[in-house]
């Protein structure tokens, strides 16, 4: 049967998206008390067990073989988001093993159906291994979403510099200490009227201190709302002044 909140999506791809966000459940579960991994509180639970290490590579070996994507509904969300804006270039920061790229692929493909606009999902990831399957998964989704992704491996604060386009979304579910470069990097290409959703911003307030800061102050131009989901979820929509 046809998901609500995805119709016309192929069964083959609802069934892959399904046993993926399983088992991106199942490996938080192992690894966070809280049930919800957040790179904050895995980091300080590192150090306080190896204090002599560094927690970020301790950090960086744990997560190389875990899913932790974004969580289903906020995949649906943004699907829907996507298509309700019109979106066709949406960048991703912290692609992982590419579950939420997925829906992103799926949203731009229709909403360029319906507006005839050209557009891709940009997709980043660091680790090569991780990259290899996440493009093992578009693959089995098949064209309608493989053919979407722009995928751009290494440090995505080099990667992002140059070659984007006029950006209608940008989505952070990255390393909370990354998220306000990031977003200041992909700043001069957002559109007005672009949006932001930046994941875990009630549970991981303190970690996203900065860019909170950030998005905060009318001077840089946000309009801020947070939703309430899961640890929450937030959304900034980019309406700067004209000079």
């Amino acid at each position: 049967m046809p998901s609500p909140l995805l119709p016309d999506t192929p069964q083959h791809i609802l069934q892959l998206l399904s046993e993926l966000h399983q088992k991106s459940l199942e490996q938080e579960a192992i690894i966070s008390k809280k049930g919800k991994v957040f790179s904050a509180d895995v980091l300080g639970d590192l150090e306080d067990k190896q204090p002599s290490s560094n927690p970020k590579d301790a950090f960086n070996k744990l997560m190389l073989d875990k899913f932790i994507a974004l969580d289903e509904d906020k995949c649906q969300f943004t699907y829907q988001l996507i298509n309700a804006m019109g979106a066709t270039n949406v960048v991703e920061a912290g692609t992982s093993f590419g579950v939420s790229t997925i829906y992103l692929a799926l949203a731009v493909a229709k909403s360029k159906a319906a507006t005839g606009k050209a557009g891709t999902v940009i997709a980043t990831e660091n680790e090569t291994e991780k990259a290899a399957v996440a493009r093992k998964y578009w693959a089995q989704c098949g064209p309608d979403v493989e053919q979407q992704i722009d995928l751009r491996e290494g440090d995505l604060l080099q990667t992002l510099q140059d070659g984007l386009p006029d950006v209608d979304l940008l989505l952070l579910d990255i390393w909370s200490a990354l998220a306000l470069p990031t977003l200041k990097t992909v700043l001069p290409r957002l559109r007005p009227g672009a949006v932001v959703l930046t994941d875990n911003t009630i549970s991981g307030a303190k970690a996203y201190a900065d860019l909170l800061a950030y998005l905060r102050d009318p001077s840089n131009g946000f309009q801020n709302q947070t939703l309430p989901f899961t640890n929450g979820f937030e959304m900034s929509v980019y309406m700067p002044q004209r000079q």
